[in-house]
């Protein structure tokens, strides 16, 4: 049996990819640019969900795939298509990586309105399906961060005291590959966040310790905030972002303990993640 890892060479994929190896599983390991290196013991292949007529290749003779929702709105694929595709190769079971804003029936935004279409393409085929619905990424904090934290020792925010709960993306892969390798997990949708619930500046002291320095918090307005996070996302991704920190000062974020109910392994705490992704900062 053979799972095709989308994404393989992306912030979960690749933790996909290198679970189901670690399982036993043979892996197809996909991307728009394969590199044979990252995986070792995976078969690298050229496709890209954008481009359907890349798809059939990379799924022939496959049972299993791991698929990634629409998680940046400048890169939308066609899901009938992929799933026409997947049917089409004999793919019987697929685990996405959606989004949890997909439980915002009111939500009126690129991400949870694409990302249910593809829930509910998916639904509609003959194929049995896992969905898992992550909140806050931690390696987002990454992207707002380093940047300024490497070149100014600082983080500009507008509510330091939002609260969030970001997840590993170990754990959400942990879940994928539990999903793709043991049963019990079909026709089921898992929504993960991260272990506890912190301040943003309790995140920003969490990375200061992993990199042996005292980070400086700036306030900035949420307009400010705004271009600072469109400067490496989406301006809707930017404005929803500062919005949930906004929305985030009045009460503690939600947390799971759903990784480990599944997979048996406590979740990832955000000092890991700092520690692991200290370099990042540096």
């Amino acid at each position: 049996m053979v799972t095709v890892v989308f994404g393989a060479r992306g912030n979960v994929g690749r933790h996909v990819a290198d679970g189901l190896l670690a399982a036993g599983e043979r892996v197809r390991a996909v991307s728009r640019t394969p590199a044979p290196d990252l995986t070792p013991g995976a078969e690298p292949v050229a496709a890209d969900l954008e481009r359907p007529e890349t798809l059939p290749a990379a799924l022939d003779g496959a049972d299993k795939a791991f698929l990634y929702g629409m998680l940046d709105p400048q890169k939308p694929y066609d899901i009938e298509k992929v799933a026409a595709a997947a049917e089409a190769a004999g793919i019987r079971q697929v685990v996405l990586l959606s989004s949890v804003s997909v439980l915002n029936p009111d939500a009126d935004h690129p991400v949870p309105r694409q990302n249910r279409t593809i829930e509910q393409a998916i639904q509609r085929s003959g194929m049995d399906w896992t969905f898992i619905r992550p909140g806050t990424f931690a390696i987002n904090t990454r992207t707002w961060w380093a940047e300024s934290i490497r070149t100014d020792n600082v983080v500009r925010l507008p509510y330091p005291l939002a609260q969030s709960a970001p997840v590993h993306e170990k754990d959400i892969a942990a879940l994928a590959v539990t999903a793709l390798t043991e049963p019990g997990h079909s026709h089921q949708s898992y929504t993960i966040y991260g272990a506890e619930s912190l301040t943003l500046r309790r995140q920003i002291e969490h990375i200061g310790e992993a990199i042996d320095r005292h980070i400086r918090i700036e306030h900035i307005s949420d307009e400010q905030a705004r271009a600072e996070v469109g400067r490496t996302m989406h301006p809707a991704l930017a404005e929803a972002i500062v919005g949930q920190w906004a929305a985030g000062t009045a009460a503690p974020a939600p947390a799971s303990a759903i990784v480990e109910k599944i997979t048996g392994t406590p979740a990832h705490t955000y000092a890991q993640w700092a520690l692991g992704h200290a370099d990042d900062f540096r």
